[in-house]
Parts: C-alpha cells; structure tokens; sequence
C-alpha cells in the first residue's frame, strides 16, 4: 500500500527533569521507554523520514503498520535516554537539529535546555538515526524576508554536511510554520522533503514538503499514545492545538502583510 496513513511522532526533550522551557514537549525517559514498547507490541515497523518519502515519490509499497519516530530541536536526552531504547528495540529514527543550539563551535546560545554536542550527533547518525535539518537559530521561517531565509536553511545544511560528511536530506519547520515561499526554499536549499506539524497523520497526498505530524509531550498518557498510533481521535485530542494554531496564523499573516506594506513604502 502507497496510500497509508501514517503516524509520526514528534518528540522533543528526553529528561527526567527538564527544563520549565521544555516541559510541556518533554517526556520522561520511563515514558519513552514504554512507548516504544507499545509501538513494538502492535507490531510497528519504524522508518526514518527520509525513507518513507522516497517510497512515495516512487510508487513503492510501505512496511506493515508504518510508523516514524522524530526528535526537534537536538536535546542531549535523545543521546543519553532515547538512543539506548531505541538500539534495544533496532528502531531507525529522524533527529532535526538546529545547528546553531548544538554545543560546539557555532553555538550561538539559544538551546533551551542541555543540548547534544557534536560528537553525540555523530554517535547517533552512526547507530542509524537520519539526522535532518531544522534551520540555525529556529526562527518562525515564514516571518523572515528571503535573504535570511535562505541563511537558515543554507547555514543548517552545510553544518550538518561538514559535521557528519553528508548534507540532510530531511527537514523539519521551526513551530510547524511554513507557507508556499518556505517550502520553495527549502526545495531550492537541497532537502528532499520536510514536515510540519499539523497534529494529523501523514499521507502521500500532502505532498513531500507538508508531511504531517503528532506532538507527543509530557501529559500523553498510555491511552493517548496508542490511539495517536492507530490514528484515533486525534481531532478531538489536539482539538484545542488546533484552534491556537489558526489563531496564530491569522496574526502570522498579518505581520507578514504589515512587513511587505513597510519595504514598499506604503
């Protein structure tokens, strides 16, 4: 089947004490470890992002019961908590990094909390996780003009070529945001697919470039964990995500009309 709908999970934090920045997104290693459980018990088969979209844009058939496991942002719990269970149970996954949170050189400071160190990065990429891109200092993409914009997604891109050997193929919007000129960008920039957020499962028709996803945080219990996997009121459990979000893109709009207003003199 090429037209499966499918779940993909979008973590942050891994901790046992996270930061009040990262609550909310954070899950506590115990958490993750029995969801990862669960996505063996129904007998899941996990893919990196990379991997599906390149079945789709080929017409090739997915694995029984698909399901992607994504981490945003680089938070050292991914290494210290989240690797270690993800070896256990051999589950590839997708780590979007902002490159200029990563511990290093071109830290600019910005990590809300303790974030992964290079090495750590290549540690993972080297136990099978895609590491895919998401931008240098997460900004809202489609609030900047085109010269930053394309900053971003160039300076992302060519860190993670020059930490790891080979440019990312994936990437992931800061907040979710993007709109028709973002995703062009970031088609121009290189990468061969992106996602969103959008709290609903991912599908072939959304196109490469608009992959959908489920937020897992903190409050996710056991029962909401295996319902967002079998794709089961997702609606009404992110009901109130929803909302927020349409909200905020009609300010996001409006900023984006003031802005255009102001460079053209009206």
């Amino acid at each position: 089947m090429t037209d499966a709908r499918v779940p993909v999970l979008m973590y942050h934090s891994v901790a046992a004490v996270p930061q009040q920045a990262t609550r909310r997104l954070s899950v506590s290693p115990e958490a993750f470890e029995a969801q990862m459980a669960t996505v063996e018990g129904l007998g899941m088969t996990p893919m990196t992002a990379a991997e599906l979209a390149a079945r789709w844009r080929r017409g090739r058939a997915l694995p029984v019961r698909p399901v992607l496991i994504t981490f945003d942002d680089g938070y050292e719990g991914v290494h210290r908590h989240a690797l270690p269970v993800l070896a256990r149970h051999g589950f590839p996954a997708t780590l979007f990094v902002t490159t200029g949170w990563l511990r290093g050189p071109h830290d600019n400071g910005g990590g809300l909390d303790t974030m992964l160190g290079w090495d750590q990065v290549r540690e993972l990429a080297a136990a099978g996780v895609e590491i895919g891109g998401h931008s240098h200092t997460h900004p809202q993409l489609d609030q900047l003009g085109g010269h930053a914009l394309r900053t971003e997604l160039a300076r992302c891109r060519d860190l993670v070529a020059e930490g790891l050997g080979t440019p990312p193929r994936s990437f992931a919007y800061p907040y979710g945001h993007s709109d028709r000129r973002v995703r062009q960008e970031v088609r121009s920039a290189g990468y061969a697919q992106a996602l969103a957020v959008g709290n609903a499962l991912a599908e072939r028709r959304q196109g490469p470039y608009a992959l959908r996803r489920v937020t897992v945080r903190r409050r996710t219990d056991a029962g909401e964990f295996e319902r967002l996997l079998q794709g089961r009121a997702i609606g009404r459990a992110f009901a109130k995500d929803r909302a927020l979000t349409k909200g905020y893109a009609l300010v996001r709009r409006a900023r984006q009309v003031r802005r255009k207003a102001t460079r053209s003199g009206g």
